[in-house]
């Protein structure tokens, strides 16, 4: 690589990790309020608390419905006129989504309206949301030597990690405060600041550049017209793929972060032990997703990603036999097998792994409208049935066969999905 390689892609981390921890703070955060809090503050249904939780974890959903339609407009933007402009609009889109939000009127101020507005405000963080995963992803990948592609491009989901650490860091401190003042503006602090860090933010992005693959595809007009079309004419097996392939990850990774905090206040564990379990074991998830992204160089995406798959198998019933003992250090050991160990060689290997499904005309496109029909049936609604499961069997065994489930799909879609690293490609 020339020198001027190594700096663009020196910043394209820099940027992407950036970005991604400021957005998905915002992101992350109403999950962590709606097993919290929400139920209370905007569905409060006659005062049983799991209805409240499902109800929140409802509009918690409706950011996912919305993700399909951002990775499709998202997309186009994408791979019609880069991605460095849709990563500036995903940016600002969800943090003034966020900031709203902090300022919302309850339930019991303005009644019906607030929890619609809600609803509303998550649907905008959806569309964001939509485009942002791949965007920020493209921008490594598509300026990343293909030996090290695994090991760079799982720094993208760092930032997402180190986003959800701070924004569950942040809900912490504010549940610090004496609880009434707590929940009547406590809540609302950690919501108010993301105007501050989206500004950095945005700032960071609008400094970085275009990825040098795509910048090449414009220069020679090889760029797709229609990639959507293009996309689902072309490559619609890949697409079919990538949802297969997000289904373990995706609906387990809300029920350990989102339902999980809601069970712990089920079964009598104080908030604080749970949050502090999440913090932790995200904040090493940014070590062990390197770690993968890594291995996954060396012996190739698709078996890294079966052993995270295996992995999630054998750990979802352990997860909650965990978390049941109420014992502080047993709770953190679930959340770090669960977070640190499996879903981290889900989530570090992911990126490289579908961006290389994909020819570069129609990547973002591709990644987009795959990766977010799966997060509508995979991850979005996990939290609901969870809830729904808990509610109506009173404990979290089906809530593990659930995750077995999803699990299952992954491992039909891994039997179809072929290596995308070339054997003679691989590191050592």
């Amino acid at each position: 690589m020339t020198d001027e390689q190594r700096i663009r892609l020196r910043r394209s981390v820099i940027t992407s990790v950036v970005g991604q921890a400021l957005e998905w703070y915002d992101f992350f955060l109403y999950g962590t309020a709606a097993a919290l809090i929400f139920g209370k503050l905007f569905f409060p249904i006659d005062g049983d608390p799991l209805l409240g939780t499902f109800a929140a974890f409802g509009a918690f959903a409706a950011g996912f419905i919305a993700r399909p339609m951002g990775g499709v407009l998202c997309g186009h933007i994408g791979d019609r006129y880069g991605r460095k402009t849709v990563l500036v609009l995903t940016l600002l889109c969800m943090g003034m989504s966020t900031v709203l939000i902090g300022v919302l009127p309850t339930y019991q101020q303005i009644g019906i309206s607030a929890p619609i507005m809600l609803v509303a405000l998550r649907f905008v963080q959806g569309l964001a949301g939509g485009g942002e995963w791949s965007g920020s992803i493209l921008i490594i990948v598509e300026n990343a030597p293909p030996t090290r592609r695994g090991l760079l491009a799982a720094w993208s989901p760092t930032g997402a990690t180190i986003g959800f650490v701070l924004s569950s860091a942040a809900f912490w401190l504010a549940q610090q405060l004496p609880q009434e003042e707590f929940m009547s503006w406590g809540w609302r602090v950690p919501f108010l600041a993301s105007v501050l860090i989206i500004a950095l933010g945005i700032y960071v992005r609008r400094q970085n550049l275009e990825s040098a693959e795509f910048t090449s595809l414009k220069e020679n007009g090889r760029s797709a017209r229609m990639p959507i079309l293009d996309v689902l004419q072309q490559q619609p097996k890949e697409i079919l793929m990538v949802v297969g392939l997000r289904m373990a990850e995706g609906g387990a990774s809300y029920i350990f972060f989102a339902f999980s905090l809601a069970y712990g206040k089920y079964i009598g564990i104080p908030d604080g032990i749970m949050l502090q379990g999440v913090i932790i074991s995200m904040a090493l998830v940014t070590i062990t997703a390197l770690f993968y992204g890594h291995l996954s160089d060396r012996i190739g995406r698709r078996t890294v990603y079966l052993m995270g798959t295996v992995g999630l198998l054998l750990v979802a019933f352990p997860f909650f036999w965990l978390i049941e003992t109420k014992q502080p250090l047993l709770v953190l050991l679930a959340y770090v097998l669960a977070d640190s160990v499996v879903l981290a060689a889900l989530v570090g290997v992911q990126p490289s792994y579908m961006a290389e499904l994909f020819k570069t005309e129609v990547r973002y496109s591709g990644m987009g409208i795959g990766r977010e029909i799966s997060s509508v049936i995979g991850g979005g609604i996990a939290p609901m049935i969870s809830v729904a499961l808990l509610a109506k069997y009173h404990t979290a065994t089906p809530v593990a066969i659930y995750i077995m489930l999803l699990a299952a799909i992954t491992l039909v879609a891994l039997w179809f999905t072929p290596e995308t690293l070339a054997r003679e490609r691989r590191d050592g």
